[in-house]
């Protein structure tokens, strides 16, 4: 919008050493925005200047509201130029509400609840007869020659002892409650029983026709940790908001670390890396496959992706 001109011009606040426009000079400057407080237009102000360009701060007596002005060729520059500022000042304001639409179902205590309970049953029925840990463990050479697609699944309620069944425990309610706050708890906690089905799978495709068994719902639990982690990668990567590519990988970049450090292990043990691996693996991958499917997701970050409006007075 062109400046009006008047016989008296505005009276201007010095933004720079540019001389001040002239009565006749008015006329031909850029309006470039209305601002109800001097602080907001001396601050797209400093950003005009910073791009070594000159700009005009003056009072409106009508309406008591601040006017940046600009020279007309280059205003179109100026006018990008601050849009793409608010765009940055609004990162901060938008994070959170990413964070509330992300967790936006209950924790499902009940769903966890009746996983844990189906742990420690199973661990108990163990305690009693040992023959079941044979029978539901994951074996490569059982599954892949003769065919027990079931061990995949049930290995991951079989534990090896006390602390390993703990430790299970522990994480899967941490993470398995996060997944239930992002995806809803039924779905959640279906998800996650799937990706360690699948890192089991994984795992005896890659070490057969070695004999490779293994028990635990770490499988699972890092699947959860994948799953978490790829959301977070998707959320990220379509917000974007000009956020450094640092931010962006974050939740890749934690989850790996994580996994290095719950699941690398220790020298001489009977981890199952492997299987932590592919179940992290196959978490990654629905998650950025439910975060890119997601309708909702795409509704919510289009709105964050909106510019934001010019201040008015």
């Amino acid at each position: 919008m062109v400046a009006g001109a008047t016989e008296n011009p505005p009276p201007t606040l010095p933004m720079s050493d540019s001389p001040e426009p002239a009565n006749d000079e008015w006329d031909d400057l850029v309006e470039l925005g209305r601002y109800p407080r001097l602080a907001l237009a001396q601050e797209h102000g400093l950003v005009v200047l910073a791009m070594r360009l000159p700009c005009w701060v003056a009072k409106d007596a009508a309406t008591d509201a601040f006017t940046l002005h600009a020279e007309p060729d280059s205003a179109a520059a100026i006018s990008r130029e601050l849009i793409a500022y608010d765009h940055e000042q609004e990162v901060p304001n938008h994070l959170p509400q990413i964070g509330e639409e992300v967790f936006r179902f209950p924790p499902g205590w009940g769903v966890y609840l009746l996983w844990m309970t189906a742990l420690i049953a199973v661990f108990l029925w163990q305690i009693r007869d040992p023959s079941i840990t044979d029978l539901g463990a994951s074996s490569s050479r059982q599954l892949i020659e003769d065919h027990q697609w079931w061990r995949p699944f049930t290995a991951l309620f079989l534990h090896g002892d006390l602390p390993h069944l703990l430790g299970n425990l522990v994480s899967g309610l941490f993470f398995g409650t996060l997944v239930a706050k992002s995806l809803g708890p039924l779905r959640g906690w279906a998800l996650i029983l799937a990706c360690g089905m699948l890192g089991n799978i994984l795992t005896s495709a890659i070490t057969y026709p070695e004999s490779f068994v293994s028990i635990g719902a770490s499988t699972a639990v890092f699947g959860a940790l994948g799953i978490l982690s790829g959301l977070g990668f998707s959320t990220m990567l379509r917000v974007r908001l000009r956020l450094p590519w640092a931010k962006v990988t974050a939740p890749l970049v934690a989850g790996v670390i994580l996994l290095g450090w719950m699941g690398g292990g220790t020298p001489g043990g009977n981890t199952d890396v492997l299987g932590h691996i592919f179940g992290f693996a196959s978490g990654i991958t629905a998650g950025l496959v439910i975060g890119h499917l997601s309708r909702e997701s795409t509704a919510t970050l289009a709105s964050i992706e909106a510019p934001p409006e010019q201040h008015s007075a």
